[in-house]
């Protein structure tokens, strides 16, 4: 402990006895309400620092998972309880689900968030190929028109679509990278721009 955290906490304990000591000879001729009386203090005390020291968990809890605009230009979002970040982006207008993959290069979208965009994904041509867990999969080139995210839209977008089957959409680098810094800390995902 540094010296002026012991030098608080002396004065918390003599202002704390101080307290205490005034409460006992108010009531001296009670002492099993004073008993009484005091342990209802101190349940309302630890209750009161369990609530703070959970206070994280619950907020993170209370967004529902939900992303948060702190600012012009800053994304938070919470870590999932699957250990997954997950962001939804306007493609085009229209609001579509991402699991945040740092080792994806691209922003990857399935054949039915590319529909979903606005793609005509008959007309792609699948002329790429992306090694995935699961093997090698066809990719096709697109740009999208607008991409938003918060408060911060872009424009002519570079994004792939799969070929194969996906279980969701991934944002990749080639996206995270317009954002200034990418920091992941404490249970979240920070975005700044």
């Amino acid at each position: 402990m540094t010296g002026d955290t012991t030098a608080n906490l002396i004065y918390l304990v003599l202002l704390g006895c101080a307290v205490g000591g005034w409460f006992v000879i108010q009531n001296r001729n009670g002492i099993g309400k004073m008993l009484q009386q005091a342990m209802i203090w101190g349940f309302i005390f630890l209750g009161v620092v369990a609530g703070y020291g959970l206070w994280s968990d619950v907020q993170r809890q209370t967004t529902g998972g939900q992303m948060l605009q702190l600012g012009n230009g800053q994304i938070t979002v919470p870590r999932q309880a699957d250990g997954h970040y997950y962001l939804t982006l306007a493609l085009n207008g229209e609001n579509i689900r991402f699991v945040v993959d740092t080792g994806a290069t691209d922003m990857v979208l399935t054949r039915e968030d590319a529909s979903r965009a606005g793609l005509d994904v008959d007309a792609l041509n699948f002329i790429g190929t992306a090694n995935t867990a699961n093997g090698t999969v066809r990719t096709a080139p697109v740009r999208l028109d607008t991409v938003r995210l918060g408060d911060v839209t872009d424009a002519d977008v570079y994004a792939s679509v799969n070929g194969g089957q996906m279980d969701g959409s991934l944002l990749g680098m080639g996206y995270l990278e317009r954002w200034g810094r990418i920091e992941i800390s404490g249970g979240e995902l920070r975005l700044t721009r």
